[in-house]
C-alpha cells in the first residue's frame, strides 16, 4: 500500500486532575512538557509523525488536545487545573474510544496511552455520558476493551501502589503495562516521567522494527520474549557456525573459560547467561537464545525487542521457559555462575 512506511503514532496522556494532584499540579505540567518536547526530538530522529492528544480527568473527563501534531503542542499550563474526584474508568473508556474515532487511512498507525493517576476510582459512575452508573458494570466495559484492543493498541498505567496496581490488574490492563509510582512527592513524579519516556523509547524504537503494539510496555527482560515478538522485530537466527555454546561446570573468570575452550579471547566475542538483575550499558550487545532449538538472537534487533535503549537501564532476567538471555562482557576477569552456559561468538 502506498504510504504503508510512513509511520504515525497517537500518544495520549490521560491525567488525574483530582484535588489530590493539587500538589503536584505545577510538577505535571512540568513533567508533561518534557515528555512533549522528548516526543518531538525522537520523532524528527526517527522519522515518524506523532500526535498527541492529552486528557484530563477528576468527577469529569475533558479532552484538552486532541490528535495535534506533537511539533505545535503548547504547554499543559494553560489547560491543567485540579479539583474533584477520580473518574479513572470513565477517562479510560472515554481517551480510548474517541481516540479509536481517528482515522486510520495510508500509513502505519499506531496508539500509546499513558493513563496516570495517584488514587483509586470514585466517580466513574457519576460521570456524564459513561455506559453505566454500576461500577461492576464500569470494571467489565474497560475490561472488554482492553481485551478487545487491536494489535497495534498500547494501554498504559502509572498507579501509586501496590492496592493500585491489583485495581488495574482487574479491570484488564495487562500487569507488565503497570507501573507503580511515588505521588507523595515531585521527585516521584519526576522519576514516573522517567519511566513514561523509558516505556516510550521503546515503543518508537520497536515501530522501526515492525512492532506496533505491546502488552509489556514497562518491561525489559526475557518475560517479553516469545516467537511472535522475534518475528515482529525481524530477527533472524544466527548462522550456528559463529557460535559456540559451551557448559558452565564451575566458579571461574570468563577469559579462562574461553581459552579453555580452545579459543583465543578478544574483548566482545564472550556473552555471559544473565541471571540476576543489573545494568546494562548502551553499548553493549545482547543474545537471546532459544532453549529448545540453541538458535541464537543478536544484533541491534535484539535490544529493541528487550526494549532497551541507547542508554544505561537495569534489566532483569524474569522468568521464561523458552528462552535466555545472554550479556556481552567486556571485562576479562567476570565470574560465571556454575550451571549456567557461556556463548562464544566465532
Amino acid at each position: 500500500m502506498s504510504g504503508s512506511q510512513n509511520y504515525i503514532n497517537h500518544v495520549a496522556l490521560v491525567l488525574d486532575a483530582s484535588s489530590s494532584m493539587s500538589h503536584l499540579s505545577g510538577k505535571v505540567v512540568e513533567v508533561a512538557d518534557q515528555q512533549i518536547a522528548y516526543l518531538a526530538r525522537r520523532s524528527q530522529e526517527l522519522d515518524q509523525e506523532t500526535r498527541v492528544t492529552v486528557y484530563v480527568f477528576s468527577n469529569q473527563v475533558e479532552c484538552v488536545v486532541y490528535d495535534k501534531d506533537v511539533l505545535r503542542m503548547p504547554s499543559l499550563q494553560e489547560v491543567y487545573r485540579t479539583g474533584g474526584m477520580t473518574a479513572l474508568l470513565a477517562a479510560t473508556l472515554k481517551s480510548q474510544h474517541e481516540l479509536a474515532q481517528t482515522a486510520q487511512l495510508y500509513g502505519d498507525h499506531s496508539f500509546l496511552t499513558f493513563v496516570l493517576t495517584d488514587g483509586q476510582e470514585n466517580a466513574s459512575h457519576r460521570c456524564p455520558g459513561t455506559p453505566s452508573k454500576k461500577p461492576g458494570e464500569l470494571v467489565r466495559a474497560v475490561a472488554s476493551m482492553i481485551e478487545t484492543q487491536a494489535e497495534n493498541w498500547t494501554l498504559a498505567v502509572l498507579v501509586p501502589d501496590q492496592m493500585g496496581k491489583r485495581e488495574a490488574m482487574q479491570y484488564g490492563f495487562p500487569k507488565d503495562n503497570i507501573a507503580i509510582w511515588d505521588a507523595t512527592s515531585t521527585q516521584g513524579l519526576q522519576e514516573a516521567g522517567q519511566v513514561i519516556r523509558e516505556a516510550t523509547e521503546k515503543f518508537m524504537v520497536g515501530r522501526t522494527k515492525g512492532i506496533r503494539g505491546s502488552r509489556a510496555v514497562f518491561s525489559t527482560g526475557a518475560d517479553v520474549v516469545n516467537s511472535d515478538t522475534i518475528k515482529a522485530a525481524g530477527l533472524e537466527p544466527a548462522d550456528p557456525a559463529q557460535y559456540r555454546l559451551v557448559p558452565v561446570a564451575r566458579d571461574a573468570a570468563i577469559r579462562e573459560w574461553v581459552v579453555e575452550s580452545g579459543q583465543d579471547y578478544r574483548t566482545g566475542c564472550a556473552f555471559y547467561e544473565l541471571t540476576k538483575s543489573e545494568k546494562i550499558q548502551a553499548r553493549k550487545q545482547v543474545a537471546v537464545l532459544e532453549k529448545k532449538s540453541d538458535h541464537v538472537y543478536t544484533g541491534p534487533e535484539a535490544r529493541a525487542l528487550l526494549g532497551l535503549p541507547d542508554a544505561e537501564v537495569r534489566i532483569k532476567p524474569d522468568h521464561n521457559d523458552d528462552f535466555t538471555i545472554f550479556v556481552q562482557s567486556t571485562s576479562v576477569n567476570r565470574k560465571l555462575v556454575p550451571n549456567t552456559r557461556l556463548l562464544i561468538m566465532t
